[in-house]
């Protein structure tokens, strides 16, 4: 990960100046000389000469005209010396290429106060000083000075004698002279970079080389070459003649057409003919697909989103994060670009600064997400639709957030094929969707927060055992055809048998007897009806269709068992299982070092009490432990792996065949630092949730 180092790109605006007018090395190279007689003379042969005006009166006329930008009733007001070589016209461009180019506004200036009071001073009775202050305000920020000027008694043809202006360059801003130039220089920001928990790189800026080719270098090779980076770059040749195509392109000018990270694979391309390579700074994932809804990707911004950034500085050609924390993050990752307006010299050396600002680095994030275990619960997952959120339960931090299937962000960096978008855009496992940020129906992971309902409502009695036959049950005949099922026939049940074999029978009557507004009510201690506190833009979990409570029996009733209409995301799962291990409360999320003010904090006190909690993690520990329990599968030898499954069926209607979503929650209860919640989607013909508590077993392993 090498930083470019910050270098000041020279968007050079030749903004006019070219003093290089014949003839005017006196007027700009030295003093001006002594006036003739014929100029200066105050004894007119045949009548008595006009008084002449005060010069302080040509000098604040002349300021007056500069501050309304009345160029020409400026230019009116400068001695015969300076109008012989240099035009109204010219007078006007200089001012006028400057002031547009910088974009000028609140244009003040004024006349100083002189030692002499407060009139212009000078040596002789033919030239006398002036002082002046100018302020502006313009595109690159403001610009002040105080400067010098003079004024030179001219006597007219008609014998009246005037105090006119002796202009010469350094007017417009100190210290320019005949031959400078104005130019705005810029340097760009350094995008701020993502790294994990570690310091392990997740987004950074490395160098790279951009490719392209200069057709008219081509010669008789052409459709070799070509045909030769297409296979390389893993491109078309048809898109590589689309970009030399482009109506810019002429023989000699360098035509990009990819970036490459491989050095290996760039000395290869650039030893054909016509191809050569640029040094450029471009972004790299490391982990690639391994955490590419996460951190996103950036790319060149679109008419649309120019359109509504144009305002914060945006132009044509600019980089902004397009995906994940990329795009959340833009402001921030971004920084703010150095820009200073500079007087050069002849040769095009610097002189001086004008106005201008530093440039301001994009920050660099810190994120609470453990690189190695993000890419071990990936390696676990990659070929599963999954979303998997984990967690630090006791302090709140996010470890991992991933989904799956996924791609790989670095190949829109480089510049990703028609061909391998077309691919990913139309897969049906559906590669670009993020489904760590989206809600699904929990299942029976849900149970786990019923049970804590009913527990502190008194609701439930956890050792009462309920007398349930067979394996579907209905409230009464109000429910006509609807019934509940349940998985395993068991009775009597109690609350450690219920987590245990996941009775949905059992969590479906609980909600029933705790009713439909302590439920709704237990659920918000939870955090169920709102957004997660975190930058990352979740998606908000629910009981029921916009945001309300259930509508019925019926519908409370599957709510009891994560059915019905409760959505949640994995993560937000996970820090509801986190009360379990913290005495009943929720840690405040943190994803970031940007979120380190919550640290210690709670997000949710109390989302169910001390004993409730203690009670439920001893019996998810058991659950795990059972040879019979359904999640058994995450049984480990000398650990005590709390965990419970889930399965949330996707069907039109009772009794037919659906997608079947499978979770598993799960930590360790005697050194509870890691808790993952695990969705996988289709597991139907694969053992259910069964199939989910394998893999978070081995990740626990």
């Amino acid at each position: 990960m090498k930083r470019q180092s910050s270098v000041r790109l020279a968007a050079i605006i030749l903004m006019m100046l070219s003093f290089l007018l014949g003839g005017c090395s006196d007027l700009f190279g030295k003093s001006s000389p002594e006036p003739s007689a014929s100029e200066t003379s105050t004894d007119a042969p045949s009548s008595e000469p006009s008084v002449a005006p005060d010069s302080s009166g040509s000098v604040i006329s002349y300021l007056s005209a500069w501050e309304r930008l009345d160029y020409a009733g400026m230019y009116a007001l400068l001695s015969p010396f300076v109008k012989n070589d240099l035009t109204e016209e010219q007078f006007v461009k200089r001012y006028q290429t400057i002031y547009d180019a910088l974009k000028v506004s609140n244009l003040v200036v004024t006349a100083l106060p002189t030692e002499e009071d407060g009139a212009v001073t000078g040596a002789g009775t033919s030239v006398k000083g002036f002082a002046y202050r100018v302020s502006m305000d313009t595109e690159e920020g403001p610009i002040s000075f105080d400067n010098q000027g003079r004024v030179r008694k001219t006597v007219q043809d008609d014998g009246i004698t005037n105090w006119l202006i002796d202009w010469n360059p350094s007017y417009i801003f100190p210290g320019m002279e005949e031959g400078d130039t104005v130019r705005i220089e810029k340097t760009p920001a350094i995008r701020g970079e993502i790294v994990d928990r570690n310091g392990n790189p997740l987004a950074v800026n490395v160098e790279a080389a951009q490719l392209g080719i200069v057709p008219g270098k081509l010669g008789d090779s052409a459709d070799t070459v070509k045909a030769s980076m297409a296979n390389k770059l893993g491109m078309t040749v048809q898109e590589i003649d689309r970009k030399l195509g482009a109506s810019w392109v002429k023989p000699n000018l360098f035509v990009p057409i990819a970036v490459v990270v491989d050095n290996a694979a760039r000395e290869e391309l650039i030893a054909l003919p016509g191809v050569s390579a640029q040094k450029v700074t471009v972004r790299r994932y490391p982990l690639g697909e391994v955490a590419a809804h996460l951190i996103g990707y950036i790319g060149e911004i679109n008419a649309d989103e120019l359109k509504t950034r144009e305002a914060q500085g945006y132009k044509a050609g600019d980089l902004i994060g397009k995906a994940g924390l990329e795009l959340m993050l833009e402001t921030q990752l971004r920084g703010t670009s150095g820009k200073a307006v500079v007087i050069a010299d002849r040769a095009g050396v610097q002189k001086s600064v004008i106005a201008g600002q530093d440039a301001r680095n994009g920050t660099t994030y810190k994120l609470t997400i453990d690189a190695a275990l993000q890419q071990a619960i990936y390696e676990e997952v990659k070929a599963d639709e999954a979303s998997v959120a984990a967690i630090q339960p006791k302090t709140g931090e996010v470890l991992a957030l991933l989904s799956s299937p996924s791609y790989d962000p670095n190949a829109f960096v480089q510049g990703v094929s028609k061909e391998q978008y077309r691919q990913w855009n139309e897969d049906p496992r559906h590669p670009f969707l993020n489904r760590f940020s989206r809600t699904y129906a929990p299942g029976s992971s849900f149970k786990v927060i019923t049970a804590a309902i009913g527990l502190d409502s008194g609701a439930l009695d956890p050792n009462e055992a309920k007398e349930i036959a067979g394996l579907t049950w209905k409230k009464d005949s109000t429910w006509g055809k609807y019934y509940v099922k349940r998985v395993h026939e068991l009775n009597p049940v109690d609350l450690s048998k219920a987590l245990t074999y996941s009775d949905n029978i059992y969590f479906a009557q609980t909600a029933l007897a705790i009713g439909k507004m302590q439920f709704v009510a237990g659920a918000a201690r939870f955090g169920i009806g709102e957004p997660l506190p975190l930058t990352y833009p979740f998606s908000a979990s629910q009981l029921a269709g916009g945001g309300g409570a259930p509508s019925g029996d019926i519908q409370l009733a599957d709510s009891g068992y994560g059915q019905g209409q409760v959505e949640m995301t994995t993560l937000h799962v996970a820090f509801a299982f986190s009360a379990l291990v913290n005495g009943g409360n929720i840690a405040y999320p943190q994803l970031s070092e940007a979120d380190s003010a919550f640290a210690g904090k709670l997000w949710k006190e109390q989302a169910m009490s001390t004993d409730t909690a203690e009670l439920i993690k001893a019996d998810l520990v058991k659950a795990v432990a059972s040879p019979e329990g359904v999640g058994h599968g995450a049984y480990i030898a000398g650990a005590s792996i709390a965990g419970k499954t889930g399965t949330a069926e996707l069907k039109a209607s009772k009794g037919t065949k659906g997608q079947e979503n499978g979770w598993f929650v799960g930590f360790d209860a005697d050194d509870p630092q890691l808790l993952i919640s695990m969705m996988i989607e289709n597991v139907q013909g694969r053992g259910g949730s069964r199939y989910v508590a394998a893999k978070v077993k081995r990740v626990f392993e």
